[in-house]
């Protein structure tokens, strides 16, 4: 699925329902004063209290100091009261007094000090400090400070608490949805809201290789438009509609398609908006979107990731009803308090529709379910053309050929897909993005980048013969994948890469291609046993591979004679594994059955491992000449690959 807006000049910011607030980050004039009296009394507090600076001076004896002054080391000093302080010419050391708690005073280094006068000392001293001219400065002992700073000093504290206080209120305030009432506006809906006089637009024709699902919506944007054509004959249209897809393929844009077409508000919200860390406010938020969507009705209310909220209730290990389930509570509320006749549908789209509560998919509230595959070619195909309408392609680009070399990509990706070869195009300085920039941008979005990584001559030697064999049963295994590509050069989390891609989309699996598969995963690791009789670690995401076709083949798809037609998976709802029940994670089957259901996948994958020895020892001539080729060139594209090739698989 694919969308592009037809308009080129930037479409207009996105319309907060029911604004009542200036948007974040623009303060409207009262805000500012709260600002600049937040940071005078903050610079204020901080001058006065955090960063004044520290007093380093030390106490010493009267007599040090009269001793001092005699020597002529002492440059000023200043009385207030009997406390005169002063500094030093030249630094001393100074030993305190022994007292009661110390026995032993270390030096201390004083050039900056303080002392006390004795009561009894009379103006000799002022004699002495003039004949060694020291210069006095006297203070009074009831420093003049100004009323006001002593009123703001005192207040200080208590007014940075306030403002602050008002901040967060605000703040808090602002961020509810906007709408009179402080704390109330957290109980507001913060859905976007979309109108048919918007910019950015979506319609049907921006939608792209998904025309089974657009059908079964068609039939409501009918609806939406000509409701008297339906209600006359006693008709109703659903009131929802649950859109259920892998993520990519298009479930929102769809949403926005079709309130575009019916030239409707449109009201967008991620279920996990309406739940908050305070109790009942995602269960006001789903009243007050209804509320809003009757007021604008006809109109389309869409939840996204819906199984964020409708997770089925009563699974929680934790007593009484949850946030979330009370949220779900009146979404079941809002849907059966409202007549399909008031013209507001509900659309929801998720990727678990296992999850959901019962109560959601019946009759009456999501009466409708959609499914959104992956696209075939011809709409991978479709959905490219959408994508490229504004990429200058080259002459010789074939978009066909390129939605062949895409299977199982949903819309999402091939956006991705279209915009890295894009980026290609623009490092190589090339005017128009051909066929070879895709091709690159494929390998690096499946293979992964390339990664410069010095390697051995024996490891190169060893990674050559770990993908010829790949590729060698790739070519030789009946009903096998096509090798389009083989490299020994690092990309992504692997030292080499073996490509494989079916030529159509499958969706059906025989068990002749499945132990194929298996037998081509498997090619590496026969490929270093067969010619160095020993193993190595670089089998390890091949034996993933190979164990998780085997044991779907015996739990999943009923291809073991010995278990049957059986479903023996243990897949369960991911919420009952987390429960405390340890009834609940038995597996579904005894003790007996799941050693039946290892041995099987042990003998699936033993013999797939013995087939590919037999077909590389057949073929070892042609695997010599791929890994010398390989170590040669490093990589080899399908062409140079054929001539390796039987002419009829065995």
């Amino acid at each position: 699925m694919a969308i592009t807006n037809k308009k080129k000049k930037p479409s207009e910011p996105r319309q907060q329902v029911q604004p009542s607030k200036p948007p974040m980050g623009k303060s409207a004039p009262g805000n500012i004063w709260w600002w600049v009296l937040l940071i005078v009394v903050l610079n204020f507090v901080l001058t006065r209290y955090v960063f004044q600076p520290e007093e380093s001076s030390v106490t010493i004896s009267y007599s040090a100091f009269r001793q001092q002054v005699e020597a002529g080391n002492v440059k000023a000093v200043k009385t207030k009261g009997d406390e005169i302080s002063g500094t030093f010419v030249k630094e001393i050391q100074y030993y305190a007094p022994v007292s009661e708690e110390k026995t032993k005073n270390e030096p201390q280094k004083v050039h900056t000090f303080v002392s006390i006068v004795p009561s009894f000392v009379d103006k000799e001293l002022e004699t002495l400090l003039s004949s060694h001219q020291v210069q006095i400065l006297a203070t009074s002992d009831k420093e003049k400070s100004s009323p006001f700073w002593s009123f703001v000093s005192l207040l200080a504290p208590a007014l940075l608490f306030i403002a602050f206080y008002l901040w967060i209120f605000r703040r808090m305030q602002s961020s509810g949805g906007g709408g009179p009432g402080g704390f109330m506006g957290f109980g507001k809906s913060t859905a976007k809201r979309f109108d048919k006089n918007e910019g950015n637009k979506v319609t049907f024709e921006d939608v792209a290789g998904i025309d089974e699902a657009e059908n079964e919506l068609v039939e409501i944007v009918d609806f939406l438009k000509n409701p008297e054509k339906y209600t006359k004959l006693g008709a109703y249209a659903p009131k929802g509609v649950l859109l259920i897809g892998a993520p990519g393929t298009g479930k929102t844009l769809l949403a926005r398609a079709i309130a575009g077409e019916a030239a409707v508000p449109f009201f967008s919200m991620s279920a996990s908006e309406f739940v908050e860390m305070i109790v009942g406010v995602g269960a006001a938020r789903v009243r007050d979107l209804f509320t809003q969507a009757r007021a604008a009705a006809p109109a389309i209310i869409f939840i996204d990731e819906l199984d964020s909220i409708g997770r089925a209730r009563g699974q929680f290990a934790f007593g009484g009803a949850s946030e979330q389930e009370q949220t779900l509570n009146q979404i079941l509320t809002e849907m059966d308090g409202f007549s399909s006749k008031e013209g507001i549908i509900v659309l929801a789209a998720t990727n678990q529709p296992d999850v959901l509560d019962k109560a959601l998919l019946r009759p009456g509230r999501f009466d409708r379910r959609v499914v959104i595959n992956l696209p075939d070619k011809a709409g991978r195909e479709a959905i490219l053309k959408v994508h490229t309408r504004q990429v200058p392609l080259d002459v010789g680009t074939n978009l066909g050929e390129i939605s062949a070399m895409t299977p199982g990509f949903s819309g999402a990706d091939i956006k991705n897909l279209v915009n890295e070869a894009a980026l290609n195009a623009a490092k190589k300085a090339r005017p128009h993005v051909t066929l070879p920039d895709f091709t690159d941008a494929l390998e690096k979005i499946v293979l992964g980048p390339e990664r410069p990584l010095l390697l051995s001559q024996d490891d190169r030697r060893r990674i050559a013969y770990h993908e010829s064999g790949h590729a060698i049963l790739g070519l030789v295994v009946p009903g096998a994948d096509p090798v389009h590509r083989v490299s020994i050069v690092p990309r992504g989390m692997s030292l080499g890469v073996t490509y494989q891609r079916p030529d159509t989309d499958r969706y059906n699996y025989s068990e002749t291609y499945l132990q194929g598969r298996i037998i081509g995963i498997l090619g590496g690791r026969a490929a270093e046993e067969l010619v160095y009789g020993d193993k190595t670690t670089g089998a390890e995401n091949d034996i993933q591979q190979a164990t998780a076709i085997a044991r779907n083949m015996v739990g999943r798809w009923g291809m073991s004679p010995r278990l049957g037609m059986q479903e023996l998976s243990p897949r369960q709802n991911p919420f009952l594994q987390r429960e405390a029940d340890p009834f609940i994670n038995q597996k579904p089957f005894s003790e007996k059955t799941a050693q039946t259901i290892d041995e099987e996948v042990q003998r699936i994958i033993t013999e797939s491992y013995e087939k590919a020895i037999t077909l590389l020892k057949q073929y070892r001539i042609p695997l010599d000449e791929m890994a010398e080729s390989l170590l040669k060139n490093e990589t080899l594209d399908e062409k140079d690959i054929e001539r390796w090739k039987p002419e009829e698989k065995s």
